[in-house]
């Protein structure tokens, strides 16, 4: 499936349209060269479909430029609507693009909502990361080299352990629970990582992928212990909105029927925004029994928190009588 660049567009300064260029340097992890949004982190580029801004314009009855909405791409003919995080992008003959984002919020009232009345990008812009650099001109192609599909769910797995983190031991748990994740829920591990137990950077990472990643699942292993270095549960606590404390008895008593130790578990999890971040026990056989107790549960809580209006108490499908 291939579409076609329709225009290619950079700016000096963020929160404001995007000129349109003939040609543009794709920065492998950082941008396109010379523009403000370019830099060592998720949004390095960002798509709009030429479709979605002349529906837009038509109902706004108002012509609009190439980077009214300050995106840097604009595809036409290509269908990006079933496009999620995982997904790679070929614009050209060898630029390579992962999607990270998809959609966003914005925080405040900026130059682009003013002169347009609305903004598409926090509704319809996709945000990508530059894998592979080159040079791309309009009228290249864009094609899909792998989709994962949007409504796939999307997890990220962060192993707690200063040990791992060092490389004095090795991660099982991490791997193992993600495994988890692709098997028993369907799901796409979109990042993992080794973090050291320290209660900030937990916290930050978690942060991180809560806020605007249009990340599903946040799985935080190890650190739920009695010992000194054991944070997690405060570096959850710290991030999480709602607190979803039947995922953690649910957990505590099925590793009860196992071992008297589960009742030490102080594994916390909650809901930021529209992610869930639950804390799991360290060690791999643990983390996986308590993963496997709550997974029944998991995909009708992240079909409520991506907005499925569906009652609660009734399987899906099954309205009022």
């Amino acid at each position: 499936m291939a579409g076609k660049i329709k225009a290619l567009c950079i700016s000096n300064r963020k929160g404001e349209p995007k000129t349109a260029v003939a040609t543009a340097e794709f920065v492998a992890a950082s941008g396109l060269a010379g523009d403000a949004h370019a830099g060592p982190w998720h949004r390095q580029v960002s798509l709009l479909a030429a479709e979605e801004i002349a529906a837009f314009a038509q109902a706004a009855g108002r012509e609009l430029l190439p980077g009214a909405f300050a995106e840097n791409v604009v595809t036409s003919a290509l269908d990006l609507s079933h496009v999620g995080l995982g997904s790679r992008l070929r614009l050209g003959a060898a630029v390579e693009l992962t999607v990270t984002q998809l959609g966003k919020s914005c925080h405040a009232p900026c130059a682009i909502g003013q002169a347009t009345g609305k903004c598409l990008m926090p509704e319809r812009g996709i945000f990508a990361r530059i894998t592979t650099g080159g040079r791309v001109a309009v009228g290249d192609e864009i094609e899909i080299l792998e989709l994962v599909p949007r409504e796939t769910w999307q997890a990220v797995v962060l192993t707690i352990s200063d040990r791992c983190s060092r490389g004095e031991a090795r991660d099982t748990a991490g791997p193992a629970v993600a495994d988890l994740v692709v098997r028993r829920l369907g799901g796409h591990v979109y990042a993992a990582e080794i973090l050291p137990d320290d209660r900030e950077t937990i916290a930050a990472r978690l942060k991180h992928y809560a806020d605007g990643h249009s990340i599903d699942l946040v799985l935080a292993v190890g650190g739920t212990g009695f010992a000194p270095r054991d944070v997690t549960p405060e570096a959850v606590l710290e991030v999480v909105e709602r607190r979803t404390p039947g995922l953690d008895e649910a957990m505590r008593a099925a590793s009860l029927v196992v071992t008297p130790h589960a009742m030490l578990s102080r594994a916390a999890s909650g809901i930021c925004g529209q992610t869930l971040i639950v804390s799991l026990p360290g060690s791999e056989r643990a983390a996986v029994e308590n993963l496997e107790a709550i997974l029944p549960a998991l995909p009708h809580g992240l079909a409520k928190l991506r907005g499925d209006p569906s009652d609660c108490g009734r399987p899906p499908g099954q309205g009022e009588p």
